[in-house]
């Protein structure tokens, strides 16, 4: 019962920091939705046209309205705590009645955790949309994925969020996943805190963290709390702005008790509580500014014809699509609304697509729960039903052609053959492969045209074994998933003759065809692939079969002997040949080509090549001697190396077949911090022991078949 207090208590400081935090910060300071809508409101009163559509007492309903609102995201590593976070905020704002665990070991698991896999799996998959309301003020949030094959989940989410909390472990620290998190803040320039969690636990040191912050997230911060006990000691919290203590008692930590700050704390306390004054007083530029009393100078570019938003229900309506889900009755669009309102049954506009579309349903969204709501208006977060769109789509009410910043959508780094396992599933499974490809920009379909393969890429191995477990589940097909078939090509090295006569005779007009030349490799650098000269002087073979024997000779070098694969680089001169009369036929020349190229083929020493791939790798310079070690190990051969701040980077030629499972090796020989690109950069000569071993892979599949 004790341990279970003080869990308790631990899952409350999970919420009462932030309460703490967004109860100053949104009381104190004129949040930039508020100095827009007053600004626009300014606009309204001169405006006949906004007065004719509103009376003044909308208008102030609706600017005390989203003074009050917020947009905020919960991100961080995996396994910091971010979901129980947001449940425990969820649930001290009354927004639910009951605390349940993150991996459902109770059988129910948290509510913003509402898929299957996440439950069974203890990680969050798909960002999920809940909001509560706390002093007056309406919050909405979006808890995000922590693990780094989901990215797009929180890419998306900070696009359209007005802040956002970062939440570090107080035992692991900044982490991989922390400073991509942070980096995808400051992309979209978010503002942010900073939460350091689980100070219960066995090893938390916040004040490490802290400074992890600072070194390696280049944060200009200070802690406004000072612990009460660290680990099995922890007992509450010191308000360093306030200089209260506070404990939090009660079977759920609910009861919260404010007291002096302890005697044997005064002098920590004292210490922590100057340097945030250091820091903040700082800060008195934005004050100043606020006051019209400095005026700040920025720089920027005028090429591109940029629209500042009032971020007001008075201006017309523009939204963005930046989620989409496939629901019970539907596709389910999330909608954050950046200026106008949204109403059911209105008429809206797909900037994009120049479509006109009704608003059948308007939703708000607790995690995979829905309330119906009649309007929206700006600085709201929704959904609708019935809207066909895509990601990143902007919506108007028609009177305007806005277009929003479209979010980052990082390229896939890994793929995968996969194919229904039984072929009367193959309905059910292209449905499920179109439907995660909406509703998810970096999964990406493709076929493969050489082998016929489905080959599925995004953003790492469980990214992509989740989707298969998903098509398995909710559309009831099996898959079977392999390594998809690497784009080989063949070619010659010298030249080679060939003289070939086809002749076949069995009753009725035979066939016959006779020709001869030689092939040859095409000089480097050459325009095309394959080149097709005759140089028969003379009718030895007439013209009218010359098309037919360019056709014979293209459709041999689609797969040569060595491993079936497509022939490039070759040039095929015709130097004579010969025809019957009778006999004689479009077909018998092309056979007589595709015999001839077979015929002369291995004279002209054939080699396999190989897909070679640009691959930029930046990773923390500590790990530069394993990171090339494993390059060298990949057959990797290095062209560039430099420095940026405390990262190195490297520029390598590596082949493509040894990259395979790249992005799972890189994280794990890096701590998770490293992180590459990967782009095609020519087709090069194997070594003479991988076109072995290639052919001999070769033959055993055809010999199996």
């Amino acid at each position: 019962m004790a341990m279970a207090r003080r869990s308790a208590s631990h899952l409350l400081t999970s919420f009462r920091p932030f309460s703490l935090l967004l109860q100053s910060h949104l009381a104190d300071a004129p949040s930039p939705a508020a100095a827009a809508a007053a600004a626009s409101a300014r606009r309204a009163m001169s405006s006949a046209s906004v007065l004719r559509a509103r009376d003044d007492k909308d208008v102030a309903k609706w600017r005390e309205s989203m003074d009050r609102m917020r947009n905020i995201g919960i991100s961080a590593h995996i396994d910091s705590g971010k979901t129980t976070l947001t449940e425990r905020v969820l649930y001290y704002t009354g927004r639910i009645h009951e605390i349940h665990e993150v991996r459902g070991r109770d059988g129910v698991g948290a509510k913003m955790d509402s898929m299957d896999l996440e439950r069974e799996k203890g990680i969050t998959i798909q960002s999920a949309a809940t909001y509560c309301t706390w002093k007056g003020y309406q919050v909405n949030i979006i808890d995000t994925p922590g693990h780094v094959d989901f990215t797009i989940e929180v890419e998306r989410a900070l696009r359209v969020l007005d802040g956002a909390i970062l939440v570090l472990c107080s035992v692991g620290g900044v982490q991989s996943q922390s400073i991509t998190v942070d980096r995808q803040m400051r992309r979209y320039e978010i503002p942010r805190v900073a939460f350091i969690n689980k100070l219960d636990r066995m090893g938390a040191d916040p004040w490490k963290v802290l400074n992890q912050a600072r070194s390696k997230l280049r944060h200009h911060n200070a802690a406004v709390q000072v612990p009460i006990g660290l680990e099995e000691e922890f007992e509450g919290l010191v308000d360093l702005v306030e200089l209260k203590a506070y404990k939090f008692e009660g079977s759920s930590g609910q009861n919260v008790t404010a007291s002096d700050i302890p005697s044997n704390m005064q002098d920590l306390v004292m210490e922590k509580r100057r340097e945030l004054i250091e820091v903040v007083s700082e800060a008195a530029i934005r004050r100043a500014t606020v006051a019209r009393k400095f005026i700040p100078v920025y720089m920027g570019s005028a090429f591109k014809n940029k629209v500042l938003l009032a971020g007001t229900p008075a201006e017309p309506l523009v939204a963005l699509a930046f989620k989409l889900e496939e629901g019970r009755f539907g596709q389910l669009t999330y909608l954050r609304i950046y200026d106008g309102v949204i109403r059911k049954g209105d008429f809206i506009h797909n900037v994009n697509t120049g479509k006109k579309i009704k608003v059948p349903r308007l939703v708000r969204m607790h995690s995979n729960e829905m309330e119906d709501i009649q309007e929206a208006h700006a600085g709201q977060i929704v959904a609708v039903f019935g809207v066909d769109c895509a990601s990143g789509d902007t919506f108007t009410d028609g009177t305007v052609k806005y277009t929003m910043t479209s979010m980052n959508v990082p390229e896939p780094v890994m793929s995968l053959a996969v194919s229904p396992i039984s072929k009367d599933s193959g309905g059910q499974f292209s449905k499920a492969l179109n439907r995660f490809q909406r509703e998810d920009p970096t999964f990406r379909v493709g076929l493969d045209p050489e082998s016929g393969q489905t080959i599925i890429s995004g953003m790492g191995e469980l990214h992509l074994d989740i989707y298969v477990e998903r098509i398995k589940r909710e559309y009831k097909v099996d898959a079977k998933v392999g390594k998809p078939r690497v784009n080989f090509r063949e070619t010659i090295t010298q030249r080679a003759e060939f003289d070939y006569l086809h002749k076949k005779q069995s009753g009725g007009q035979g066939q016959y065809g006779r020709v001869c030349g030689y092939i040859e490799p095409l000089p480097s650098g050459a325009d095309s692939k394959f080149e097709f000269e005759n140089m028969i002087i003379g009718q030895a073979i007439p013209s009218n079969f010359i098309p037919a024997i360019e056709k014979g000779f293209r459709e041999a070098c689609n797969s040569g002997s060595l491993i079936g694969h497509p022939v490039e680089n070759i040039r095929i001169v015709l130097t004579d040949g010969a025809s019957h009369q009778v006999d004689s036929s479009e077909l018998a020349f092309k056979l007589a080509s595709i015999y001839a190229f077979r015929q002369c083929y291995v004279a002209a020493r054939p080699v396999i090549l190989e897909p070679v791939m640009k691959v930029e790798l930046k990773f923390p310079t500590e790990f530069q001697g394993t990171v090339t070690g494993d390059m060298n190990k990949r057959k990797g051969i290095i062209v560039g190396n430099e420095q940026e701040g405390d990262d190195t980077v490297i520029v390598c030629h590596v082949p493509l077949n040894n990259m395979f499972g790249y992005a799972t090796a890189i994280r794990s020989v890096t701590q998770g911090k490293g992180e590459f690109t990967m782009e095609y950069l020519e087709h090069n000569t194997v070594s003479q022991d991988v076109q072995m071993q290639l052919v001999n892979a070769h033959k055993a599949t055809k010999g199996t078949e």
